[in-house]
């Protein structure tokens, strides 16, 4: 890495614009996908040594209790909260105030935590109640033991969040960018190395041993920082942080909340529900987490700039840019899983424990998670560009009336369809935010009118449904001519035929001529020059 990309900002708070965009976009792109192909080996693992049993749907309960504390106490602060308070203080060249507010936060974070995580121990056969109310005395013994190894995770993660923040704020953006790839590669690590001997035990282990990795790898960019143990509650910086994440935080409280329930629904589904649904969100979050994601943190700072500048037309073209390149991205993406679902579950997941009929049921839960898949990447930037205006009560009050639809959607289906009636409400939540994102946004912003999403949008949809037949050909013709029940024939399988897809989609909308085409092979042919 070269001196040149190290001072690249990419980071929310900053304002980069045409090239800084693209070089934004293509390192967290980079990072992100880093941290999904790793996710999905991690997935892989899983279902390879333990299947989609009960045991590993304890698992999935236990992981989620570090995963709910984060997001709700400290995740959403990084763009929020610490980066622009942190932000300032850097611009301003005030480091000996960076490094007090960054020695607090840390300092704060460490002992909060530390207590919350001893609380919890305590209360954990609770908390595996409350997550797990459908599973029996065996599985709930199990998810509270597992909780218990799992919880001082919590602790890494929150000292990972503020030194995220303190190392965008000094532009070192290349350490934390790589942070979840790390903490995926330690589960890996503790599932292959501990799986043979403590077996599911061996996951809640990879989990902490993720965590630990995950905040010693940003431990290099902390040279000549100075830092030391501090609790000044009455610094003003902290004020700021609180003033800023506390809109957010409430949003994060519901969020959880629905996250909780649908946990809960889940295990009222079947012992296998909530495995087979965790392996079909891992696949629907490789696209959400490499497109959506990357041009959502490339563009909000630009929407900030524009809106602090009262440049109404502006902000309206830079939003429709980034909403263009999300559905021409995202439209195939969402045709290409659903085609080629059930050989890539089958590629990945169907392996030792993982059985056929697991994979059926993965594959069935996917196609109904991807009829929402458009809708929650378009709602990203949406909801950014509410931040951008410096609104977010706007996002948690919508936030409340798609959980809402989730409850009433999930409510009745779920005696009828079981799982498959939770993952509809799940689309159906996504569905309800976005639309309802879009049309006040649409109305906020006088109309946006003559940006060209709906010609876009059907122009991706109609190359995508091309793209979708010229799969399902190369799938019928591959599979005639190699072994698919081999794991190099199913390789050969997904890969020749999601190649032929590419190249088809590729080849029809350039004919079509959609401008965001030639920005993204300009994001991309840059990168690779470099």
């Amino acid at each position: 890495m070269s001196a040149d990309t190290r001072v690249v900002d990419a980071t929310p708070s900053a304002v980069p614009a045409g090239q800084g965009i693209a070089q934004a976009a293509g390192i967290i792109a980079l990072g992100n996908v880093t941290s999904r192909i790793l996710g999905l080996a991690r997935e892989t693992v899983i279902a390879h040594l333990f299947g989609a049993t009960g045991l590993v749907s304890t698992f999935r309960v236990a992981s989620r209790v570090p995963t709910m504390i984060f997001d709700l106490l400290i995740g959403g602060a990084i763009s929020s909260a610490l980066i622009p308070v942190f932000s300032d203080y850097a611009a301003s060249e005030r480091q000996e105030e960076l490094w007090r507010i960054a020695s607090i936060m840390l300092s704060l974070t460490l002992a909060l935590f530390s207590i919350l995580i001893l609380l919890l121990e305590l209360l954990a056969p609770q908390v595996a109640w409350l997550l797990g109310t459908g599973y029996g005395p065996r599985l709930q013994a199990i998810t509270t033991t597992l909780i218990r190894i799992i919880l001082p995770s919590v602790a890494f993660f929150g000292l990972s969040a503020v030194l995220t923040g303190l190392l965008y704020s000094q532009q070192r953006f290349v350490y934390p960018a790589f942070g979840a790839a790390i903490f995926n590669a330690g589960i890996i690590v503790g599932a292959l190395a501990l799986g043979p001997y403590l077996g599911i035990t061996s996951l809640s282990l990879g989990v902490l041993l993720g965590a630990i990795l995950q905040t010693a790898i940003q431990l290099p960019g902390l040279r000549r920082m100075r830092l030391a143990f501090s609790l000044d509650l009455s610094h003003p910086g902290l004020r700021r942080i609180a003033q800023l994440y506390t809109p957010v935080m409430l949003g994060l409280v519901i969020s959880q909340a629905a996250v909780a329930l649908d946990t809960h629904l889940a295990s009222r589904a079947g012992e296998q529900a909530l495995a087979w649904m965790q392996n079909a969100t891992t696949l629907i979050q490789f696209p959400l987490g490499l497109v959506v994601t990357a041009i959502s943190m490339a563009v909000l700072p630009s929407l900030a700039r524009l809106d602090a500048q009262a440049d109404l037309e502006g902000f309206r073209r830079t939003l429709a840019l980034g909403l263009r390149l999300v559905l021409v991205l995202i439209v195939p993406a969402t045709a290409g899983l659903f085609v080629l679902g059930r050989p890539i579950v089958a590629l990945l997941f169907e392996h030792g424990a993982f059985t056929p009929q697991d994979t059926a049921w993965t594959t069935l839960a996917l196609d109904y998670y991807l009829l929402g898949l458009p809708f929650a990447a378009v709602d990203q930037p949406l909801v950014y560009a509410f931040y951008a205006r410096k609104d977010t009560r706007t996002p948690v009050l919508v936030g409340v009336m798609a959980i809402g639809v989730y409850l009433v959607v999930a409510l009745s289906l779920i005696r009828p369809l079981g799982m498959v009636g939770l993952v509809l409400a799940n689309s159906a939540q996504w569905c309800s935010h976005a639309l309802v994102m879009l049309t006040l946004l649409h109305r906020r912003l006088d109309g946006l009118r003559g940006q060209g999403l709906g010609i876009t949008a059907l122009k991706a949809l109609l190359a995508a449904a091309a793209m979708g037949g010229a799969v399902r050909l190369a799938l019928a013709w591959i599979g005639g001519v190699v072994n698919v029940d081999a794991p190099m024939g199913e390789a050969i399988l997904v890969g020749g035929a999601g190649l032929v897809g590419l190249g088809v989609y590729a080849a029809l909308i350039s004919l079509l001529r959609v401008e965001e085409v030639r920005l993204i092979w300009e994001m991309v042919w840059k990168r690779i020059q470099r």
